[in-house]
């Protein structure tokens, strides 16, 4: 494990602890000194304001993948569609191309000389503003990370049991009884992971939220990238970076709670 172990150390520890210094000093006249100064900073009004939008978009953002990723993860499990692995393959065939041009393609797509204002133009219809705003940071990050939600929960429902399933329909359960009190439950673990595996990058994207919502729209991620590129404010930027980690980390502890407790009653 020493290898690893150097890796950890290297690349994942050290760099955790210099941010975490950072975070801890502020640049003076006569050096850095440490103090808690930045800390207080986030949680200025202005700063709270941009946590509660990135949180409330991640969790948006969540939901609606959520709410179209377990039918079609759903679909792809079951015996009776033919076409699961070319379905699959569309969902994974966009994976494969750049985080940034996936999101470079929504430009052409919702801008004002885009393909929807286009066919608009076509039946007499004026252009919608589809860019710079709210709803199409959340499109985009639906479409970028939709497969997140998909691929576990497809993965749960692909390996479940089917002989727990047939003895509730040997008891007399009904098709929707067996979805809500054995398929539900039995998939859980699936539905964590994709959660967690979809909020995380959704609360810290920067590329969406500065593509699609325009340089007005901030999110978390965007301030971060701002006080280490552009203002350098290096010792701020770790402050923000700190709270981020502790809140993907109470994210992460909670989905697991929720884990631990689903498996325990998974058939009620």
């Amino acid at each position: 494990m020493l290898p690893y172990l150097l890796w950890a150390l290297l690349f994942i520890i050290v760099p955790i602890l210099l941010i975490i210094y950072y975070s801890l000093c502020v640049e003076t006249d006569s050096g850095l000194v440490f103090s808690l100064q930045n800390y207080s900073r986030v949680f200025q009004p202005i700063y709270l304001r941009i946590m509660w939008r990135s949180v409330a978009l991640a969790f948006m953002c969540t939901l609606f993948c959520l709410v179209m990723g377990y039918p079609v993860a759903y679909i792809m499990a079951s015996k009776e569609y033919a076409r699961k692995g070319f379905l699959l393959f569309l969902f994974l065939v966009p994976m494969w191309m750049n985080f940034l041009l996936r999101t470079y393609s929504w430009l052409t797509i919702l801008e004002r000389n885009g393909i929807i204002n286009s066919v608009l133009s076509v039946f007499g219809l004026p252009n919608i503003d589809l860019l710079y705003n709210e709803e199409a940071v959340i499109l985009g990050m639906i479409y970028n990370f939709l497969p997140f939600m998909i691929l576990p929960i497809y993965t749960v429902l692909k390996k479940m049991d089917q002989s727990v399933i047939e003895a509730a329909q040997d008891l007399g359960a009904d098709s929707r009884t067996v979805f809500l009190r054995v398929t539900v439950p039995l998939s859980m673990p699936g539905v964590i992971s994709g959660v967690t595996m979809v909020f995380m990058p959704a609360v810290t994207t920067f590329i969406v939220s500065d593509l699609l919502g325009g340089a007005q729209f901030m999110l978390i991620g965007n301030l971060i990238e701002q006080q280490f590129l552009k203002i350098r404010d290096w010792n701020f930027g770790s402050a923000v970076s700190v709270i981020l980690m502790t809140l993907i980390i109470a994210s992460v502890a909670i989905f697991s709670m929720v884990d631990k407790d689903s498996e325990g009653g998974a058939l009620f």
